[in-house]
């Protein structure tokens, strides 16, 4: 499938956007994945396409949804799936990991999840807000870290960044050096998964400020699950998504 086929199926959006719309986790969103039949297809658009994740429908009344990244396939992932689950309005979606439960509450929406089903991050505490803002993008080390400080722990308030580093799954490091980036990711501007872990090992709701100022919240559920909500804008619409042959 040539790029204008591609653009012809692609919904772009912001996932965990702050209050005033900016920011958030860029997303890619194929509704229709008909040109992208099997993983070796979808992870070479996904690669092409450079988004942190990029998700597949493929039953939308269902919400059966498949997720990569530029260098792998997920069984679960925490931005696509929130994206994911407002633009399709529906009450579950179900990735590779298990069935996942939706809601909408206001200008919000939430998924609920296991923790043991986000991919590892290494969960690094800081002294002060200051600290985390200093940290180099990528800081030196392998493998993902999700570097936290609290600006107010009283009211559940964290100051967060995600770096994949090298040695992460997405991908290779183009350079191998120490602390180089899988596929050119130096940092991540919003990451639920990251988020999920976090709010799993605190045990406590959180309102955390990611990256140059999204905002991702977490509270623990019944039964070991999480709730990670955020806002959802959508960047660029997919003209295809428009045709009445493609409305659900």
């Amino acid at each position: 499938m040539n790029e204008p086929d591609v653009l012809d199926v692609l919904d772009v959006l912001h996932v965990f956007c702050a209050p005033d719309g900016q920011y958030g986790n860029a997303l890619g969103v194929v509704r229709d994945p008909r040109g992208f039949p099997d993983q070796a297809s979808r992870q070479a658009l996904a690669a092409e396409l450079g988004f942190g994740e990029t998700v597949f429908v493929d039953d939308p009344e269902r919400g059966v949804v498949d997720i990569y990244t530029p260098g792998t396939r997920l069984t679960f992932a925490g931005h696509p799936l929130v994206g994911a689950a407002w633009l399709l309005d529906l009450e579950a979606v179900n990735p590779p990991a298990g069935e996942v439960w939706v809601r909408q509450d206001g200008e919000f929406t939430w998924i609920t999840a296991h923790a043991d089903w986000a991919p590892p991050w290494r969960l690094e505490r800081y002294a002060t807000p200051e600290e985390v803002d200093a940290l180099p993008a990528p800081p030196p080390g392998e493998g993902r870290l999700y570097a936290w400080a609290w600006e107010d722990e009283a009211a559940g308030r964290v100051r967060a960044r995600a770096f994949p580093r090298r040695g992460d799954e997405r991908g290779n490091s183009r350079s191998g050096g120490a602390g180089a980036c899988p596929e050119g990711v130096a940092e991540e501007e919003a990451t639920g998964a990251a988020a999920l872990l976090l709010t799993d090992r605190l045990g406590r709701a959180l309102n955390i400020t990611q990256g140059r100022g999204s905002q991702i919240l977490a509270a623990p559920g019944p039964d070991g699950l999480i709730e990670i909500g955020g806002r959802v804008r959508l960047a660029a619409p997919a003209p295809a998504a428009r045709r009445p042959q493609l409305m659900h």
